[in-house]
């Protein structure tokens, strides 16, 4: 199967740079050409004259087993989430809410032009469970990225505390098995880091990653760290490394910031959530310092939306405000020209997040050999137009309403505004009362 999208101005973020007008040729599930004009036969043409055409995004880090309760902690603080969330909500999920929730989530990603999804699933007591919200991604046909991690329930008598716990690496194993070579699927471990366990849960933790070969993701921040010598101690035993993740980052010195980014470890930041929860300030700018640029992700739509334009609108207008203020406090005067770029900022949610992935060879940018992972946002919608700078455009105008159709590894998952191959009526009956189930057990129910 052949198909060549014709006429759209096509952003790669590849050696190729921008084309005003292209053509694109999707063979299989690679793209075989990027040219002016193309001419090729036996294909389906797609007319995308007055759109863009861009790499898919890459959601970098969310809970996707939160789906059936959007909007029900967008008035906690950090501290109110880990109570209310991770100690209630989550101890009453069986297999089947995350089967939904995981799946609906999904769908809602590809309808917003996410075409990858870091799927950090730490609500996951049993292999059901996992495979379960496993399933749910199979079935969305998203290419999906399944941090394995573990459940952060209060203790019961007698029960040791999650922090105390090393991460069930053969489970793990069971799941790299069970789907080594899947074209869609890729299997790594959410840890809990230093910040969040023991020492010798961390380096069990760090050297599992690194001996199964997985990308190692953890969160670094909220609150007093358990371990605070844990980075010193990793380093020292060699575990640190370009398979170490960190989300979000906060309470990391600079010094620490600088080792981290020269031993090629990857940052993701959540900067709508973080702004939201209580975390502090991106590191966005901090990471730029050191000529690093972080991946982000929507983190949790049980408080935000998961569009990740809206993400990366989002830290970009916040990371500009910081280093706006700075620049006034130290001269008095409003700076000459902006810090950041909207393109820097497009590729902290493609470039950056298939780099975070070990990805950056298939994904993330529009360039001959690469997977056909693509969006096509419609440029000649009311909101959009007169279009000056397409990568601004891009960036700063464009909303659901525009993503015209969406590509993952050749296949149309949506196209002119509506996803393919789905009947979402049943789908959100069972999500509507997976959340009613799940809230009411906790009292939450209005």
């Amino acid at each position: 199967m052949r198909t060549l999208i014709r006429g759209a101005t096509v952003i790669t973020l590849d050696a190729q740079g921008d084309l005003p007008r292209a053509d694109v040729l999707v063979t299989g599930d690679t793209i075989t050409e990027i040219a002016p004009v193309i001419h090729a036969d036996d294909t389906q043409v797609v007319d995308a004259t007055g759109c863009i055409l861009i790499p898919g995004l890459v959601n970098a880090h969310m809970h996707t087993w939160q789906t059936a309760l959007r909007g029900l902690a967008a008035n906690w603080t950090l501290l109110e989430y880990f109570q209310k969330m991770h100690a209630g909500l989550a101890t009453v999920f069986e297999p089947q809410d995350l089967y939904i929730a995981t799946l609906v989530g999904a769908l809602n990603q590809l309808n917003c032009g996410t075409t990858t999804l870091a799927d950090w699933c730490h609500n996951n007591k049993t292999p059901a469970h996992n495979d379960a919200a496993i399933e749910g991604l199979l079935e969305s046909g998203i290419r999906a990225a399944f941090f394995h991690g573990t459940p952060k329930p209060d203790p019961k008598p007698g029960e040791r505390p999650f922090w105390e716990v090393p991460h069930p690496r053969a489970e793990v194993e069971r799941l790299l098995k069970a789907h080594q070579g899947r074209e869609l699927l890729s299997v790594h471990a959410a840890v809990l880091g230093p910040h969040y366990s023991t020492l010798e849960v961390a380096l069990h933790d760090f050297r599992m990653v690194q001996e199964l070969g997985v990308v190692g993701s953890l969160h670094q921040g909220g609150g007093a760290a358990r371990t605070p010598e844990g980075w010193e101690k990793l380093e020292a035993a060699g575990l640190l490394g370009p398979q170490i993740n960190i989300v979000h980052g906060h309470a990391l010195s600079d010094e620490q910031l600088k080792r981290f980014c020269d031993l090629g470890m990857s940052f993701s930041a959540a900067a709508e959530n973080e702004m939201t929860q209580g975390h502090g300030h991106p590191i966005t700018g901090r990471l730029r310092a050191h000529g690093k640029a972080p991946s982000l992700g929507a983190d949790l739509e049980s408080v935000l939306g998961g569009d990740m334009l809206t993400q990366a609108r989002v830290a970009l207008g916040m990371q500009r405000s910081l280093d706006n203020v700075a620049y006034r406090e130290a001269h008095g005067s409003i700076p000459p020209t902006s810090t950041i770029t909207t393109r820097e900022a497009l590729q902290w949610v493609t470039v950056e997040g298939a780099r975070m992935l070990g990805q950056l060879d298939r994904i993330g940018t529009l360039a001959a050999g690469k997977q056909a992972d693509l969006l096509l946002i419609r440029a000649d919608d009311l909101n959009m137009q007169p279009v000056h700078e397409p990568v601004s455009t891009v960036v700063m105008q464009t909303t659901l309403a525009n993503i015209d159709s969406v590509m993952v590894a050749g296949r149309w998952k949506k196209r002119q505004g509506k996803l393919l191959g789905v009947d979402l009526a049943p789908k959100l009956a069972a999500l509507q009362a997976s959340g009613r189930k799940i809230t009411t057990a906790l009292g939450l129910s209005p």
